[in-house]
């Protein structure tokens, strides 16, 4: 796990559980937001799709595990490829490329403790998912048997079905990272070595 986060060229110490589960915790609740509004804005006509891009970036940028940046190591302990084509100027200005050198590519692959305790937060996270698609299960089994009642609740079953898959997914690609930096301890600090 990484002790620092780089988000647009500045560095961030993450180094303490605190901030870790703070940050956890402000995505979670941007992401519950953006679900539940996005129930009240157009009922995930639009806002469905993009709230599952956002948990995506959210992995990407903060989180890592499935991609090379954010605290997580990769999962696959592979660096990040090395594009043929130089980066664009965007993506240098806003401090979005780093060059990967040879000397670096130690840096991506995880040790028997990383492994161990990325097996552990797999198996944590998908007992959970587990539960979540039972619950899932309920209003997709309404949706079947189409129930009278349900009507006079002010949502369609397949609404209520796509919302909480919109919720499965968020999930799917940010539970085991973030069960990782929520129960990891403070890391040392480069100061107090």
């Amino acid at each position: 796990m990484r002790a620092e986060l780089v988000f647009f060229g500045r560095r961030v110490s993450m180094a303490t559980r605190q901030r870790r589960r703070g940050l956890v915790v402000a995505i979670y609740g941007s992401l519950l937001a953006l679900i539940a509004g996005g129930w009240f804005l157009d009922r995930w006509r639009s806002t469905g799709g993009m709230s599952l891009w956002l948990a995506l970036l959210a992995c990407m940028v903060f989180l890592g595990g499935h991609y090379t940046r954010g605290l997580v190591k990769p999962f696959n302990g592979k660096p990040p490829r090395q594009p043929a084509m130089p980066p664009a100027l965007l993506f240098l200005r806003l401090r979005l490329y780093q060059p990967v050198l040879a000397a670096d590519e130690e840096a991506y692959r995880n040790d028997e403790r990383e492994l161990r305790e990325r097996d552990r937060a797999h198996y944590r996270a998908y007992q959970g998912m587990g539960l979540a698609l039972a619950a899932l299960w309920f209003p997709a089994l309404w949706l079947v048997q189409k129930p009278e009642w349900l009507g006079r609740l002010g949502a369609d079953a397949g609404q209520i079905v796509f919302g909480l898959l919109l919720a499965c997914f968020a999930l799917y690609v940010t539970l085991p990272q973030a069960i990782l930096l929520w129960t990891e301890p403070d890391m040392e600090d480069e100061a107090t070595r």
